[in-house]
């Protein structure tokens, strides 16, 4: 809340602001992007090497550039704290503020904050910012303790108040594509935000040089080509997509032509298509309802048309969802059922082997074990013994535990979720495999054009 907070209430002040987000999440970076006005961008000490990230950082900083992390400060995978916030905030050169939540504290706020300061001196903890206090004379408690045994400047002092929260499910927050009053709840936060942070002793805080010109540059790994056009969902149902993918795909010489899988009865005018995750299951009844576009779309895929689908999108294209006591009949190009569970089947980051049956043309660079990630709550049943797949999981579960990315004539559909980083040309890989489904397809002589 406090991020979200303070993106909308230094946009509210006409700043540019951009956000990022620790690790691989899809749900939180679509809140604070739509409180910045501009896409978040993830960045992932375990998927991305540290040049990525300075990279990516370097980029797409602005004049205000906030990062929200993710656990607490020293929290993560590695005893060393290699994968932490705070590994990312030195990897950076960023200064922390640091946001408790001060429920029931009063004295002992002050050994907190001095062990986060001593527990790595290198860390900069420039500022505090109080969260779910009880009341002005709470707060007043608060800031005489700080300022008696500490040096770090209290920003702001946020009060409870159940107006700020959102709706959270499995997964976290409920999307913001989901929520009918995402922008006036933004707008909400950014009021309460801006009322009880000191913006301007956060942004003299805050200062700092900008980062060097990238280390790396963004190289395609194949040469681009004629253009193609790719349908995406982009609805209530399917809304997570990173940024940077988004952008891979232009760069690789995609259009982009968004669908809506709820409302619109039609495939647009396309060469490819693609699926992002999301929560289908919890619009099934609309998606079954839309049977003109599931049947468009099995045809299309039954056809050969390319198309590669993540996670819920996977769900979507099955033959059905087991949901909450109900079943709902999906686009059947995949044969298979979904089941939803009460607890997550797979969770956390993958590792993938690519095998010799993936679909996409390969780049002429060493093969690396693909690094990703997963978090689903259903499983894929009842596939045929000769169910062909694309990966194997060396960590994570996937599909069956042991294999991932579903091949259907050209479809490619996985539980895990690829980014466009590192050694993963996931991106570049589709459209190049779009571009050429598109060229075998084409009339090869005049006699076929006029046919």
């Amino acid at each position: 809340m406090v991020s979200i907070g303070l993106c909308a209430a230094l946009a509210a002040r006409g700043h540019a602001v951009q956000p990022f987000k620790k690790g691989p999440d899809y749900i939180d970076p679509m809140w604070l992007g739509q409180a910045a006005g501009r896409p978040c961008r993830n960045l992932d000490l375990y998927l991305m090497e540290d040049d990525d990230i300075v990279a990516t950082f370097a980029r797409h900083a602005s004049e205000v550039s906030l990062v929200e992390g993710n656990k607490g400060l020293y929290d993560g995978l590695a005893l060393d704290g290699s994968n932490s916030n705070a590994a990312l905030a030195k990897l950076l050169d960023l200064p922390v503020m640091l946001v408790i939540d001060a429920r029931g504290m009063t004295r002992g706020i002050a050994p907190l904050i001095l062990g986060y300061q001593a527990f790595d001196r290198d860390i900069n903890i420039a500022g505090v910012i109080l969260n779910n206090l009880g009341g002005s004379r709470h707060e007043s408690k608060l800031r005489a303790v700080i300022e008696h045994y500490t040096d770090v400047p209290v920003v702001g002092a946020i009060h409870h108040d159940e107006r700020l929260s959102i709706v959270e499910r499995h997964l976290g927050l409920m999307p913001s594509n989901e929520s009918h009053v995402a922008t006036s709840k933004i707008k909400q936060i950014g009021e309460a935000i801006a009322e009880q942070v000191d913006l301007d002793k956060l942004l003299a805080l805050s200062k700092k040089e900008p980062l060097p010109a990238p280390r790396t540059a963004e190289v395609l790994p194949m040469p681009c080509g004629e253009k193609v056009k790719i349908a995406i969902a982009r609805d209530r149902s399917f809304g997570f997509y990173y940024a940077d993918d988004l952008d891979a795909l232009e760069a690789a010489g995609a259009e982009l032509v968004p669908f809506d899988a709820l409302r619109d009865a039609h495939l647009p005018e396309v060469d490819g298509l693609y699926i992002g995750g999301g929560f289908p299951e919890t619009c099934a009844a609309e998606l079954e309802a839309n049977v003109s576009l599931r049947s468009q779309i099995r045809q299309a895929i039954a056809s050969g048309m390319p198309a590669y689908a993540e996670c819920g999108g996977l769900m979507y294209l099955s033959r059905g969802i087991a949901y909450e006591g109900r079943s709902y009949e999906m686009v059947g190009a995949i044969p298979g059922d979904v089941k939803m569970h009460a607890k997550p089947i797979g969770r956390g980051y993958v590792h993938l082997k690519e095998d010799e049956a993936h679909p996409w043309p390969r780049p002429d660079v060493p093969a690396k074990q693909i690094k990703a990630h997963e978090f689903h709550y259903s499983s894929l049943e009842n596939l045929p013994m000769d169910t062909r797949f694309a990966y194997h999981v060396e960590r994570g579960y996937g599909i069956d535990g042991e294999r991932d990315g579903l091949i259907v004539n050209n479809l490619l559909a996985s539980y895990t979720h690829l980014r466009t980083i590192g050694s993963c040309y996931w991106a570049t890989r589709f459209v190049a495999f779009v571009r050429r489904c598109k060229e075998q397809q084409a009339p090869t002589s005049i006699t076929e054009k006029a046919l």
